[in-house]
């Protein structure tokens, strides 16, 4: 007996020993994802074929390719649209971009002018208000592209400051070829192309009303000749002062609610982003942290400083990416420095697709690679939406790991805000989902049983992931017209358009399998699957559902909100002084080490 007593004894302690590591292993488990740093790196028009964690043999992205070897791939993450705006409103707010206002009705489906009065919304609920209101330290670097004011030059009613921001340093709008002289214009061809008509039509008029007071069949007033004249001078003045001084009105790089330079040097730009970025991370070692840095690269203009300028492979496109790559080195290196790689989730990926029609005025490839996947930015083909996706997260992250699971850029809000501690809102829908138990292998199923792909404001396609099959079905309702027809693109029109005769509506609506054809070339009809009807009508239930899911709102990018308002406009002098200073030449400059 006091032998088996001793036994059981011996078999208690060992059991309560167990439960005491456990305990201690799962709160040092709660302790680490609790509340970390974190940085995310998006890259604005890279392709997913750019990269080599995603099978690129000839662009060198080490560092980039670090991350995938550190943490998790997502080989199957996808962009909420595939142009910048609403991509963007999408990814800060968790939520799809007709829920905000953020998707437009019209041709134009971003904000082109610093002084439009559309952007994301006040009552939009951004993770960076979320992870400000719970002690964060929150910093925007780089390109902002949702708005600036609403109804003065100083409200910033839109600025990132208003949107949980603590610090912005970057451009309030984004980067246009027309930014950088010698670069050409994304303007000049459909500016010329909208106004042919209308002068066509005014010379017309007044021809004929000259002709009917010559012949005196009426009688018009010279005053009322004089003062239509007059009016049209002004507005066709107007508009070549304003697309004339393009550069030095919508360029100019802010800190946080001041102009620093205006226009914008692209000298050593990605430098100084870079050192930004640094600068924050070392004033923030000792409080958590969220950096947003998200690049201008490889968006048009494009441009690399001479330490890369002419070393890629892949011309000036190449020689953008990796300098964007040296620049993430630099990020995970100052983590590294300070002990912060355990304590930090760092994500990155692109706001959408490469640009595929992207060709300079010379003839060199501007535009990024897609790998296998057809079309680019600005259309809902998987070379469109689907972009790098990855996260590393030393201690919490397996490293080496691949998800092939549908994802979404909506996912970060909820994961970070939990991460956070903080609560989701209760009052909205949110899109996204946690992250966390997929990434750490908790489970091997997305939510994410349907995504919505939206052109602009008009719903294009959707995929459907079934939660007892491995198939992905996509089913498009329209699809853009190329141009030239065999081409990958839109060419003749720069990007793909979402309606009228822009595009092939589809009834029955295109059906693809992605788990067997991710290129999306063969469709699928009644005679090649089966359950052609039963897989249609089933995502057109839940498009049903989605649908009465949304709840109209004010159209940020409607005309009135997309039009340049000479009262909104930032200047750091005067209109009369074309808008000019420069305050950054003053600093040092920063050295770029390539070791």
């Amino acid at each position: 007996i006091f032998h088996l007593f001793l036994h059981t004894r011996k078999k208690m302690g060992f059991l309560l020993l167990l439960i005491i590591c456990q305990c201690a292993i799962n709160s040092i488990k709660t302790h680490s994802v609790s509340k970390p740093n974190i940085i995310l790196l998006m890259a604005d028009d890279l392709g997913i074929g750019d990269l080599g964690c995603y099978g690129n043999k000839t662009l060198r992205t080490p560092n980039i390719d670090r991350l995938a070897k550190e943490g998790v791939t997502l080989t199957q993450h996808i962009a909420a649209a595939p142009l910048c705006t609403p991509s963007r409103a999408a990814f800060l707010t968790g939520r799809y971009p007709i829920r905000s206002g953020m998707a437009a009705f019209s041709r134009v489906g971003v904000f082109l002018f610093s002084a439009s009065s559309g952007g994301l919304p006040s009552e939009e609920i951004t993770f960076s208000k979320l992870l400000k209101q719970k002690g964060y330290a929150t910093a925007l670097i780089g390109k902002w592209h949702l708005g600036m004011n609403c109804e003065s030059s100083n409200d910033f009613c839109h600025h990132p400051r208003s949107h949980g921001f603590d610090y912005f340093y970057g451009l309030p709008v984004t980067n246009f070829r027309d930014c950088k002289p010698g670069q050409g214009s994304v303007f000049l061809k459909g500016v010329q192309k909208d106004l042919v008509i209308p002068v066509q039509i005014t010379g017309i008029a007044l021809v004929s009303l000259a002709v009917v007071q010559y012949i005196g069949l009426l009688k018009v007033p010279f005053q009322a000749l004089g003062y239509f004249l007059l009016i049209i001078t002004i507005s066709l003045v107007v508009v070549i002062l304003f697309f004339y001084n393009f550069r030095q009105l919508n360029c100019f790089l802010m800190r946080d609610h001041q102009i620093i330079q205006q226009p914008l040097s692209y000298e050593n730009l990605t430098q100084r982003l870079t050192k930004e970025a640094m600068e924050f991370i070392e004033r923030n070692t000792d409080t958590p942290f969220l950096l947003f840095l998200s690049y201008l690269h490889v968006h048009t203009a494009l441009y690399a400083s001479e330490n890369f300028k002419g070393k890629s492979k892949h011309g000036l496109y190449g020689d953008a990416v990796e300098e964007m790559d040296w620049s993430v080195g630099q990020v995970l290196d100052v983590l590294g420095k300070h002990n912060l790689n355990d304590k930090t989730l760092v994500y990155f990926t692109s706001d959408q697709g490469a640009h595929v029609e992207e060709i300079s005025s010379a003839g060199e490839v501007h535009g990024g690679y897609n790998g296998i996947y057809k079309g680019g930015k600005s259309t809902n083909w998987e070379g469109g939406i689907r972009v790098p996706g990855l996260l590393r997260w030393p201690g919490v992250v397996q490293p080496g790991g691949y998800i092939d699971e549908p994802t979404s850029n909506m996912d970060i809000f909820p994961t970070i805000v939990k991460l956070a501690d903080a609560q989701l809102p209760s009052d909205r829908i949110i899109d996204g989902h946690d992250l966390l138990p997929l990434l750490q292998g908790e489970v091997t199923q997305s939510k994410h049983e349907f995504l919505f792909h939206y052109c602009n404001a008009y719903l294009n396609a959707v995929r459907w992931h079934p939660g007892n099959s491995e198939s992905v079905w996509k089913v498009f309702f329209f699809t853009p017209n190329f141009s030239p027809e065999d081409s990958n693109g839109c060419y003749d029109s720069h990007v793909c358009f979402c309606h009228g005769g822009f595009i092939t509506r589809h009834d029955p609506p295109l059906l693809f399998d992605l788990s067997r054809d991710p290129e999306e070339k063969v469709p699928l009809t009644p005679e090649t699957e089966s359950r052609f009807y039963e897989i249609i009508r089933v995502i057109q239930q839940a498009v049903d559902n989605h649908t009465r899911s949304l709840h109209a709102v004010p159209n940020q990018l409607s005309w009135d909100n997309l039009l340049w308002k000479p009262w909104l406009q930032l200047c750091c002098s005067s209109l009369f002084q074309s808008c000019y200073c420069d305050y950054e030449s003053r600093s040092s400059p920063f050295q770029v080490h390539l070791g």
